[in-house]
């Protein structure tokens, strides 16, 4: 190994999505328009499929590839859905979750202020991925968003089932 070469690179996290698009080109299009991503690299195959792509979101990296059925590689909508949502800490969650809607993601859970101190919402990319985003609005301790949580939960809510 080399003395010079740093282990992670500077500017790379040591935990970085890397998501399986059909298209990932254009989920590229779509993330610059939805969540303001700057594309950093593509790197298309001899079938013009993308091997890897990359593009930079906040201060974070998000990896693509394309879907690559012969290598196991399958998206969400092959998938028939995915356990995974994509967490996205922004400024302004009401602004970003409306262009995130506007450039095409459909909304699984509108914005509202949450027991744990965030307002957040959920959309769905037309890619099939789960886009959580959230503003941080209160400070709260952990013992606190406890408390809340179980309010919350005692109160019920649209797809909570209530304990008797």
């Amino acid at each position: 190994m080399n003395d010079q070469v740093k282990p992670v690179p500077e500017g790379v996290h040591t935990l970085t999505p890397h998501i399986v698009c059909a298209g990932a080109a254009e989920a590229i299009e779509f993330y610059k328009k939805a969540f303001g991503a700057k594309e950093l690299m593509r790197m298309p195959g001899p079938d013009g499929r993308l091997m890897h792509a990359s593009v930079s979101i906040g201060d974070s990296k998000l990896m693509l590839v394309d879907e690559m059925p012969e290598w196991g590689a399958l998206g969400p909508k092959a998938l028939k859905g995915t356990p995974v949502t994509i967490h996205v800490a922004v400024p302004n969650v009401d602004e970003v979750f409306a262009q995130a809607v506007a450039a095409g993601a459909t909304v699984k859970m509108p914005v509202a202020d949450m027991f744990w101190g965030d307002r957040y919402g959920v959309v769905v990319d037309p890619f099939g991925h789960e886009w959580s985003i959230a503003t941080h609005i209160r400070d709260m301790t952990p013992e606190e968003i406890a408390a809340a949580g179980r309010e919350a939960m005692a109160k019920g809510c649209d797809d909570t089932p209530k304990t008797e």
